[in-house]
């Protein structure tokens, strides 16, 4: 059975930084997409940054040049390093891995990690 795992969420202040982690496990052959959703009160969930195998990313706008995601695809983990961080990013943090096949020809499977809260003080 699969399982996404985060930590490093907590409280900071404004213009701090902080850094989340996410480690897949279970049996899983490859992951084609690894990334991190949020979602605030009262809004829907969002993608925050992507990473393929191949190391491409992506980022939404408002958080580009701030937010850094890498991977480690050896390990199936994903980290998002997030500085000057805004009040604006206080969300529940999600890790996602898409396209997961837990074998060779495996169909691929969509992953959710439980969540973790990032909240940031003014």
């Amino acid at each position: 059975q699969v399982q996404l795992v985060e930590s490093g969420g907590g409280l900071v202040q404004a213009g701090g930084s902080l850094r989340l982690s996410c480690a897949a496990s279970g049996s899983i052959f490859s992951i084609d997409s690894m990334g991190w959703y949020r979602q605030a009160p009262g809004k829907q969930r969002e993608l925050v940054a992507s990473i393929n195998s191949g190391g491409s990313t992506n980022y939404a706008d408002s958080v580009k040049g701030r937010f850094t995601i890498s991977r480690d695809n050896a390990k199936n983990t994903v980290h998002l390093q997030m500085n000057s961080l805004k009040p604006e990013d206080t969300a529940v943090y999600y890790c996602n891995a898409g396209g997961l096949r837990l074998y060779f020809g495996s169909k691929t499977t969509n992953y959710w990690g439980q969540g973790t809260q990032v909240t940031v003080s003014s």
